[in-house]
C-alpha cells in the first residue's frame, strides 16, 4: 500500500469525491481530507491510500490535472520530519 498526497484541492472537496476520482485509475483503499482542528474547514489537501501497483499510474494521470476548477498536485506522501529534541 502507498499513500499519495493530494494538494491544492477546492475547499468543498469530500473524501468520497477524492475516492471516486482516484478509483478510475486503480484500487483505492481509503481517502481523507485534512481539516483545521479549530474550524473543521478543509485545509485544501488530503491523502489517498492506494494499492502499490496503482500508485505510479495515478500520479502520472492526476498530477497537474483539474479538479473543481483547480490544478491539483499528486505525489507520493513522505513521512513528516520530526523535530530533533
Amino acid at each position: 500500500m502507498k499513500t499519495l498526497y493530494v494538494g491544492n484541492l477546492p475547499w468543498g472537496t469530500s473524501a468520497d469525491e477524492l475516492q471516486q476520482v482516484f478509483s478510475r485509475y486503480g484500487e483505492v483503499i481509503s481517502s481523507r481530507i485534512i481539516t483545521d482542528r479549530e474550524t473543521g474547514r478543509s485545509r485544501g489537501f488530503g491523502f489517498v491510500e492506494v494499492a502499490d501497483e496503482a500508485a505510479e499510474q495515478m500520479i502520472a494521470a492526476l498530477n497537474g490535472s483539474e479538479l473543481g476548477g483547480r490544478t491539483i498536485t499528486v505525489n507520493e506522501a513522505r513521512e513528516r520530519e520530526r523535530p530533533m529534541s
